[in-house]
């Protein structure tokens, strides 16, 4: 568990509170963050301010994101616009792309190449833009609410997964402009249950807030506001697989990221209104590794099995361990942080070689934990 004593506060870069924040790739890139106001800030790895900028208007700057391959290229959502900045010298808009968005715009997502923009906006669209240029190329439209969240699956240049508050995450096949496949988290909650769940107590629907794609490309991570981190399995001819649910905060989970550089890339970055940041390993999750569920399955039946002939109490024993065993990874996070106040953007990062995660909340400041202890 890392304490909240060890967090290392970046601050005097903003006024407003911190909307959005993202690491540009790489052990010696730069960190960009957006505000309310429309205040784009530049950070050395270290966490002094190298640039800040106010985007024209009074929109907020509601993402940011780095080229994946030109880390002199900052992409930022301010209203219906995505403007292009070099960071290394923030003195003004080097390309707008005024009306990119139908409304205002929540997330941004670029392909690997660095050749494909994604946004989502208020009216539940999904816009493609082509760079460089910006010209849009398709408009996805099948969210009945606010669209929250876009992610391209690696390796799968032509795939890309959204979600939004009417519950619904999508992967669309970009070569056409309707889904591959759609799930709704709802029914998906109603499956899983909620054993924390007491009679007359108010039930906060699975609005879809963050999705995340690991690395391999197959697994999916769905922050929702009831508090879960809903996983999902596209398997071969990107056809959903499997599905489940673990919660993870006792509020709405706003933010889900998997991390690429750790021992593995099922590690799981979580933030929520509850004040909480975890880091989970989902590694053994029957979604993610459905062998590990087959080997308890097998060890169930083969108890069931001999069961008859062993003796009550035994019986009993053993009938607890097997339980136990499915439970993953509902046992607890691997790094537990009391952060205190409502995540609005958790973004991993390595900063001088060393393991991070980068908090913004309500407040004009980032908070940066150091994962050393892993």
């Amino acid at each position: 568990m890392i304490h909240t004593w060890m967090a290392k506060l970046w601050h005097e870069g903003h006024s407003t509170p911190i909307l959005c924040v993202c690491a540009s790739p790489g052990t010696t890139g730069l960190v960009a963050s957006g505000s309310e106001g429309g205040d784009v800030v530049i950070w050395s790895q270290e966490g002094s301010v190298v640039g800040r900028l106010n985007l024209r208007g009074e929109d907020d700057c509601t993402s940011v994101a780095f080229s994946p391959l030109a880390s002199g290229l900052l992409y930022a959502s301010h209203g219906d616009t995505v403007s292009t900045f070099d960071p290394r010298n923030l003195k003004g808009a080097l390309e707008e792309f005024v009306g990119a968005g139908e409304e205002e715009i929540n997330a941004l997502a670029l392909n690997e190449s660095g050749t494909t923009l994604a946004l989502a906006d208020d009216s539940g669209a999904v816009r493609i833009l082509e760079l460089p240029g910006g010209k849009v190329c398709r408009t996805l439209r099948r969210h009945t609410n606010i669209c929250s969240s876009v992610a391209f699956r690696p390796h799968r240049p032509n795939n890309l997964l959204s979600a939004g508050l009417d519950m619904q995450v999508i992967l669309w096949g970009l070569q056409k402009t309707r889904p591959l496949w759609n799930l709704n988290l709802q029914d998906l909650a109603e499956e899983v249950g909620d054993k924390q769940q007491r009679p007359g107590q108010l039930f906060n629907p699975p609005l879809a807030h963050c999705v995340s794609v690991a690395s391999c490309g197959n697994i999916v991570a769905c922050a929702a506001e009831d508090g879960r981190v809903h996983l999902m399995r596209v398997g071969g001819g990107s056809k959903l697989e499997r599905q489940g649910a673990f919660k993870a905060h006792c509020q709405g989970a706003s933010q889900a990221h998997f991390i690429q550089f750790l021992s593995h890339p099922y590690w799981l970055a979580t933030g929520g209104n509850d004040g909480q940041v975890d880091l989970w390993d989902v590694s053994k999750h029957d979604v993610v590794a459905p062998e590990e569920k087959v080997k308890v399955k097998g060890a169930a039946a083969s108890y069931r099995k001999g069961k008859r002939k062993a003796k009550r109490n035994a019986d009993e024993v053993h009938e607890k361990d097997v339980a136990d065993a499915e439970v993953m990874p509902d046992s607890g996070p691997k790094v537990n942080i009391n952060h205190g106040d409502k995540v609005n953007w958790l973004c991993p990062a390595l900063l001088k070689g060393t393991a991070s995660l980068i908090v913004a909340d309500q407040s004009s400041s980032l908070t940066v934990y150091p994962l050393s202890e892993l």
